[in-house]
């Protein structure tokens, strides 16, 4: 294949709820070119791949996508005039499924790669949620109230690595936690089970019933993140009249 380029879903922590979809022949020299910017606090990350013979290939999926929904992708308007990019208001997961039912409908699964994350990478992601749960933790304090924890209940410290990982804790009032005949607000245990010099968000470290705290509050909130494809991913129009397959 000559020509082949490859159609990239690109990530960056910076703004979780969007993907990057858009086609390179070196997935790797347009992610330094994207990187150089100083204009995201993180960097961008390959998710996956998907390999073509066509460069205007992403101009076609484009297209598919926004029939599926034209009202996932990024678009605004700047001085009068409406700037239309490559970016969709979808998970990777989804971008994902859209390449995968593609490659299997034209038989090229084998083109498909799904990246793994490196540890530079998840670190970057820990970070900004961590900057995220602690805005959230700023502007509207974590109590167990909220996600209908009740006195009495144990809850988890979970950190992978960390000798204290699997630690249990009791929830004493909305705001406090008791360990080893102690008492600490939930951040202040976490900070003080990493080891860590600064303080930071509690629920981001501690599972009830298997599951996260920010989590649990996240959803009983409303803020879980959306499928802005409403979960329904079949294909309405055949991918090769796009020619992407």
């Amino acid at each position: 294949m000559e020509n082949k380029g490859y159609i990239y879903i690109l990530t960056n922590p910076s703004f979780k709820e969007y993907v990057k979809i858009g086609y390179a022949d070196n997935v790797e020299n347009r992610l330094r070119q994207l990187n150089n910017s100083e204009c995201t606090p993180f960097a961008f990350r390959v998710y996956a791949t998907y390999e073509v013979e066509d460069r205007l290939t992403d101009v076609n999926l484009h297209k598919l996508i926004d029939q599926l929904n034209p009202n996932l992708r990024s678009i605004d308007n700047v001085n009068g005039k409406k700037r239309v990019r490559e970016f969709y208001s979808m998970s990777p997961e989804q971008a994902y499924s859209i390449l995968e039912s593609i490659a299997l409908l034209g038989g090229r699964k084998n083109r498909l790669k799904l990246w793994d994350v490196t540890e530079e990478e998840r670190k970057d992601i820990e970070v900004a949620q961590e900057i995220e749960e602690e805005h959230i933790e700023r502007l509207s304090p974590f109590a167990f109230s909220k996600c209908n924890i009740a006195k009495g209940t144990k809850i988890m410290f979970v950190c992978r690595g960390n000798e204290n990982s699997g630690a249990e804790c009791t929830v004493v009032d909305d705001k406090t936690v008791e360990y080893k005949g102690k008492k600490y607000s939930l951040s202040s245990l976490a900070t003080e089970l990493l080891g860590a010099k600064h303080g930071v968000a509690g629920p981001r470290y501690f599972k009830y019933n298997g599951e996260w705290l920010w989590k649990i509050r996240a959803k009983l909130e409303g803020r879980a993140v959306s499928n802005r494809l409403d979960d329904v991913w079949i294909l309405p129009c055949n991918p090769k009249l796009y020619d992407i397959v």
